[in-house]
């Protein structure tokens, strides 16, 4: 049932024209809930980003912080949902101590990470989806500094919407603001106007094949989270829908599908981190789509090879703009590949609350399954003071060839200029997937440019990174056992090359940072023709 009554005129620094009285609805949040989480809140800790803050009865907003990723997840309130799992009085009613600590502190100051766009929308969305718990048994008090920080979040979200140089935070702006459109008592005209916006930005953003500007597969998930509880939202209460969100919705699930490897996680690239299952398919599972994947993104710039049980997916492209820089990573031309339920050769993948230097490592080349020249990433990440960490195009062009020959054999090969600038070389990757799925052919060349000097002393080195699943065991200086829990193995060779075992991190695991290891080829460019190596599953 639907709620009007007739809005509090107050004035609130220019952001806030008028305080609604009451909310009207409280969208779902996807997001699963953890009981153990809930219990952790209530006594005083915060489990939160990899970190735990011990509070000893204190707000947590009044003590020192252990991180900024812990800082952005503690103020944006996505924890609120864990307590559903304990919606006691009690329970409650130490949440909504939390959020009035919060309004005391921060709730006009408009500065720091608090105030971060994406983490002013993050609360927001937070806020009203849980908003019977923080609201279970209010006093009209504080019911009423509740709606009025709503009110002047949404008021600054309005102002700073059109500005945010991160496309994400951008999106998740707009979003913030339709959902409050639907869930607080608003004029239809301002309904459609929040309803425009957000079709202007999924058009900006939403690429046609159904991939994010980012080139991120795990932003393809947020950004469905998000929408798909905004989309029953104006179903449930009899508006027009935003012209450009189903279709958007139904674009982004075949994306969505083609990263998803056979173990049910995303694969790693520009920004990718480690996927929760429960998430992943609380989405999939209003996946209405039908089919196989795509064995090719052409906007995302991704090539997708798959046969037997193998899956090949490739990253053959860049970022087509800084500002969709912001995330991504000198990854071009890397792999991964999976086989039944496991990854065997995977990127690094993105740290989700490490500090910066690991992070800077993450981006590299040197952090991917490709080939590296002189220890150099093909792009360059530097720091922006107006739009903070971003990649520094060396890699700006692309050519890319997929074929079948005569045997039903899969080929893919692909090039880039991101070592033309500096050293005068185009790198080459070429990969050839059987019929069957159970033999893999790779060959990696630098093409000299005419006129440069070859006289200097260069050296490439190929990376391989292994999931820390799989367990590696030599055969010989050229050949390994790659072995995954379940007895699946495959064989990895470099005829007449040193291969050599080395020590890596894997970025991207559930828990945190965690050794792994990666095979390694390395060559002098000088003479150098190409590189060869191949995978054959194993007997």
């Amino acid at each position: 049932m639907r709620l009007r009554t007739a809005p509090l005129r107050v004035a609130m620094s220019g952001l806030v024209k008028s305080v609604p009285e009451r909310l009207i609805v409280a969208p779902t949040d996807l997001r699963s809930v953890d009981p153990f989480i809930a219990q952790e809140i209530f006594d005083g800790r915060f489990p939160l980003a990899g970190r735990v803050l011990e509070t000893f009865g204190d707000s947590p907003f009044a003590v020192e912080l252990p991180s900024r990723a812990f800082a952005e997840r503690l103020h944006g309130f996505g924890w609120l949902r864990h307590i559903r799992a304990d919606k006691t009085d009690v329970a409650c009613a130490h949440a909504r101590h939390i959020v009035s600590d919060w309004i005391s502190v921060h709730g006009r100051r408009r500065r720091g990470i608090a105030w971060d766009p994406n983490v002013v929308a993050t609360r927001v969305i937070a806020w009203l989806s849980h908003s019977p718990i923080i609201l279970h048994a209010a006093e009209a008090g504080f019911y009423r500094r509740f709606m009025k920080s709503l009110a002047y979040q949404l008021g600054y979200l309005r102002k700073i919407a059109s500005c945010c140089p991160d496309p994400e935070s951008r999106l998740r702006v707009r979003t913030a603001l339709a959902v409050a459109s639907l869930s607080l008592p608003m004029r239809v005209s301002a309904i459609r106007r929040e309803s425009l916006a957000l079709d202007r930005e999924l058009d900006r953003q939403i690429l046609a094949d159904g991939g994010h500007v980012s080139r991120n597969p795990r932003a393809i998930l947020d950004i469905l989270i998000d929408l798909l509880p905004l989309r029953q939202t104006y179903i449930n209460l009899g508006y027009d829908l935003p012209q450009k969100l189903i279709p958007t919705i139904d674009r982004m699930y075949p994306a969505l599908r083609f990263f998803r490897h056979q173990d049910g996680d995303l694969a790693l690239f520009n920004g990718a981190s480690a996927t929760p299952a429960s998430e992943l398919m609380s989405v999939l599972r209003y996946d209405e789509s039908a089919g196989k994947p795509f064995k090719a993104l052409p906007q995302m710039n991704y090539h997708r090879m798959a046969a037997g049980n193998a899956i090949m997916i490739v990253d053959t492209g860049c970022p087509d703009s800084i500002e969709a820089s912001h995330g991504a990573h000198a990854g071009c031309l890397s792999f991964e590949m999976s086989s039944g339920r496991h990854r065997f050769i995977i990127n690094a993948g993105a740290p989700k609350f490490a500090n910066r230097i690991y992070r800077h490592m993450a981006r590299s080349t040197a952090a991917h399954s490709t080939a590296i020249l002189q220890e150099t990433s093909s792009s360059r990440v530097i720091n922006s003071s107006f739009a903070g960490q971003i990649l520094l195009p060396g890699v700006s062009e692309t050519e890319i060839e997929r074929r079948d020959d005569n045997h039903g054999n899969d080929w893919l090969r692909a090039r880039h200029d991101g070592y033309k600038d500096n050293f005068g070389y185009t790198h080459e990757r070429e990969i050839g997937l059987s019929a069957a799925g159970d033999k893999i052919k790779g060959c990696d060349r630098f093409i000299p440019d005419e006129g440069r000097d070859k006289k200097q002393k260069l050296a490439v080195a190929l990376r391989f990174h292994i999931h820390p699943s799989i367990t590696i065991s030599r055969r010989d200086g050229e050949s390994v056992t790659l072995r995954a829990p379940d007895g699946d193995s495959w064989i990895f060779a470099a005829p007449g090359l040193e291969l050599v075992i080395d020590e890596d991190l894997f970025f991207a695991d559930v828990s945190g940072m965690r050794p792994s290891q990666q095979l390694v080829i390395e060559s002098p460019i000088e003479g150098m023709r190409e590189i060869r190596w191949m995978l054959r599953q194993g007997e």
